[in-house]
């Protein structure tokens, strides 16, 4: 039987541990933060509570976080913890390409400015825990910094050839989209694949333009260009994938529930989406739940969902 055959058949019989053996992307991944409660208790003791109810905005969820995770895991030996469940969910997932990376900050702030020094903790931890795993090693923008500030801080980055792609996250409406356009010019001649976050809590017209500025080849989230027609004609004939993360979007408020995620209204235009975690240490989001949980809320068929999840792997150059 094929993987495909054996994906399908998972969904219709909603066996979430067969679904965890068929190979799957993870392109929206927040590297520490893909760490999950049951991986923090079993090796530390330490119980983070499941989230209750939806988080009304970015600070909402940045409170929550500061009060029953980086309370704990502040540290550079915490960091390390959760990066290496972060491998270990992945690949107890079934999670083939896994996309994820640090913050320019972080070097200065967890690795002392020794930039040799992250590149080899993460690819230490990526060959210990899951080295079967397509690791794409990202670089990350916090939107809300200054650009003097990032720039600094980007520099060592752009002198290694390890780095695969570049994203830009936070608060949407931190500065305009306009002001990173150097920085992603940078990463462009470096090579990298160029993401942001965008459209999540702003606009349809919010889509557009930062892809245009900043001339992105993929969005992570992207949502509300579900608002737009025009827009959503506008990305399916440039090309634009949709990194997207349902559940996050509902426990963020920014989709009333599963069943009304706009991911179906994208597909139908003929948008390339793909299914993703996003922070599975809050949401509870590994990638096969996320499947299972669109499945069985009837946004897809399992033979879409099969289809949405090789488009994943092609993306990144992996074919069954």
């Amino acid at each position: 039987m094929s993987n495909s055959e054996l994906f399908i058949q998972a969904l219709e019989n909603n066996d979430i541990e067969l679904i965890k053996k068929v190979p799957k992307t993870d392109l929206h991944n927040h590297s520490t933060s893909g760490c999950s409660r049951e991986y923090i208790k079993k090796h530390s003791g330490i119980e983070i509570p499941s989230l209750q109810k939806k988080l009304k905005s970015l600070d909402d969820m940045e409170q929550w976080m500061e009060k029953n995770i980086n309370s704990y895991f502040s540290t550079p030996e915490g960091r390390n913890m959760t990066l290496e469940g972060c491998f270990q969910v992945a690949n107890d997932d079934g999670v083939v390409v896994l996309q994820i990376g640090e913050d320019v900050w972080g070097n200065g702030y967890y690795y002392n400015n020794d930039i040799k020094k992250l590149i080899a903790q993460y690819k230490n931890m990526h060959k210990k825990i899951a080295p079967e795993i397509d690791f794409r090693f990202q670089v990350g923008l916090s939107r809300h910094c200054g650009i003097s500030y990032l720039e600094e801080w980007m520099a060592p980055f752009l002198e290694q050839d390890c780095f695969y792609s570049i994203d830009l996250y936070c608060n949407e409406f931190a500065q305009p989209i306009k002001n990173f356009k150097g920085l992603y010019r940078k990463a462009k001649e470096k090579g990298w694949l160029l993401t942001a976050h965008v459209g999540e809590w702003g606009t349809a017209d919010d889509v557009k333009e930062a892809v245009e500025e900043l001339e992105l080849n993929e969005v992570n989230h992207g949502i509300a260009a579900a608002d737009s027609p025009q827009i959503m004609n506008w990305l399916r004939d440039n090309n634009i994938q949709l990194n997207i993360t349902p559940t996050s979007n509902v426990m963020l408020n920014r989709v009333e529930s599963i069943e009304k995620h706009p991911i179906r209204k994208l597909y139908d235009y003929g948008i390339k989406v793909t299914i993703n975690s996003d922070d599975i240490i809050i949401f509870d989001s590994e990638v096969s739940k996320e499947y299972l949980r669109l499945y069985n809320a009837k946004v897809f068929t399992a033979d879409e969902l099969n289809k949405i999840r090789l488009y994943g792997l092609e993306s990144r150059g992996n074919y069954e």
